[in-house]
């Protein structure tokens, strides 16, 4: 049975039971008190049985007549109550077939099914966008592994119509391709670990890898002429340090070489509040608009008017990375520019007892 039509049997058979009642309360509270025969000089008066005799039948036709307005009644009530959920039902069949565009917008005074129909929206449109970003994802991931493995076999191509190659060029140049691809491969699994949440969590403390990234990236920045300036107290988080400790070096990194050509400077601080871990990384840069930092932590999106070269040209998922692996340890992230130029970037932690 449909639950339109169990609500109009339940309906129908709440009317029939009150009306069944009213007519108890006839019986207890009247004709009980009417004698059984009333013998008067002046006529006939009914007695009860004689008012049993004539109410039963039209009592028994009232009930009929409930039963029946309480089917048809309760059908159409059953229906109108039940059309916000055949519009959602319609809604999850096209979601099912693969249409995410499609929106309930129930109209009408916000109640139990206006709130079920915006939240499925909303739901609609968060598997949208994921899917939307994820096809994103795979086209660029696709592109960029397809671009050295390219190179890779234009190089061998020229070599072997060349009748004088010069092999330590060639292996070099090979080398050099060989080295972003792996990096490229590495960044992935690197995003897809941090996207399945997959790892234990343990104190960590952000300052201690704030001193590895910045010792790894130090010879980066003095080539560059970037001033690295890092410090903070002790900030214990509760996260994976195999996660954490790339998610610090490719916020120092990334400070460093989106930077300006000479003279910039790069600030990393950790601090420990109540509840959370903070770690703060700003650097010095061209002045970046909202729209375009708004964009940075999607996966091979580069500012365009970041300065970079093929030193250090990174694979456009820096940001991604940490944006995946803060989401994981259910961290915020906040990036902002600043007003004078380059990004702020904050990333709280759930703090952790110091171990």
């Amino acid at each position: 049975m449909s639950a339109r039509f169990k609500l109009a049997v339940s309906y129908a058979g709440f009317l029939v039971v009150a009306s069944a009642l009213l007519l108890a309360v006839v019986w207890v509270f009247l004709l009980r008190y009417v004698p059984e025969q009333v013998n008067t000089p002046g006529g006939f008066v009914p007695g009860r049985r004689d008012l049993v005799r004539a109410f039963a039948p039209k009592a028994a036709l009232v009930l009929l007549a409930v039963l029946v307005f309480g089917l048809v009644g309760g059908w159409f009530l059953a229906g109108r109550m039940l059309s916000p959920l055949r519009r959602i039902g319609a809604a999850a069949r096209l979601a099912a077939d693969g249409s995410l565009s499609h929106r309930i917008r129930l109209p009408g005074r916000r109640d139990e099914f206006r709130d079920l129909a915006d939240v499925f929206d909303a739901m609609l449109a968060q598997l949208e966008a994921h899917t939307a970003e994820q096809r994103r994802f795979a086209a660029n991931a696709s592109h960029e592994l397809r671009t050295p493995l390219a190179i890779s076999r234009t190089l061998l191509d020229v070599a072997s119509h060349d009748p004088d190659p010069d092999m330590d060029a060639l292996v070099t140049r090979l080398r050099q391709v060989n080295t972003r691809a792996v990096e490229l491969t590495e960044a992935l699994l690197l995003l897809a670990r941090a996207d399945r949440g997959s790892f234990s969590s343990e104190p960590v403390d952000l300052s201690l890898l704030v001193d590895e990234a910045v010792e790894t990236s130090l010879p980066l920045a003095e080539r560059r002429g970037v001033e690295l300036d890092a410090g903070g107290d002790a900030a214990w988080a509760s996260g994976s340090a195999a996660l954490l400790l790339p998610m610090v070096t490719n916020l120092v990194q990334n400070a460093i070489v989106h930077n300006l050509p000479g003279g910039g400077a790069v600030r990393v601080r950790t601090e420990a509040r109540p509840d959370v871990a903070v770690l703060l990384v700003e650097n010095t840069g061209a002045v970046l608009p909202p729209e375009v930092v708004g964009t940075l932590t999607e996966p091979f999106q580069r500012g365009a008017e970041r300065v970079r070269d093929d030193e250090h040209a990174g694979v456009g998922l820096g940001l991604a990375i940490v944006r995946s692996v803060v989401r994981a340890h259910d961290g915020i992230l906040d990036v902002a520019p600043r007003p004078g130029g380059g990004l702020r970037i904050t990333a709280e932690l759930p703090a952790a007892r110091p171990s």
